[in-house]
C-alpha cells in the first residue's frame, strides 16, 4: 500500500468521526473525490430529473472527469484535513 492509498484509507476513517456534519456542497465533494478515487472517471447513465440527489452526485463525479486517482485520493485528503482542523464546512 502506498503512502497516498493509506492516507486516503485513514481519511476514510477519519470523515465519519468528524465533530459537525459538512455542508451539502463539502459532502457532494467529498462523494465526488471518494468515486474519483476508487472508481476512475463517471460512468453510466446520468439520473434523470426526479432523482434530484443522484443528478448532483453524478454531475459532482462526472465534474473530475480526466483526474488521475492518486490526485484524487491526495485531493480527498487534504479536504478531510482541513474540515478536522474547521478551516472549511
Amino acid at each position: 500500500m502506498s503512502d497516498v492509498d493509506a492516507q486516503f484509507a485513514k481519511a476514510h476513517e477519519d470523515v465519519q468521526q468528524l465533530p459537525e456534519r459538512p455542508g451539502n456542497l463539502t459532502l457532494l465533494r467529498l462523494y465526488a473525490l471518494y468515486k474519483q478515487a476508487t472508481k476512475g472517471d463517471v460512468h453510466g447513465d446520468k439520473p434523470g430529473f426526479t432523482d434530484i440527489v443522484g443528478k448532483y452526485k453524478y454531475d459532482a463525479w462526472a465534474a473530475l472527469k480526466g483526474t488521475a486517482q492518486d490526485a484524487a485520493k491526495q485531493q480527498y485528503v487534504e479536504l478531510v484535513e482541513s474540515l478536522k482542523s474547521g478551516a472549511s464546512a
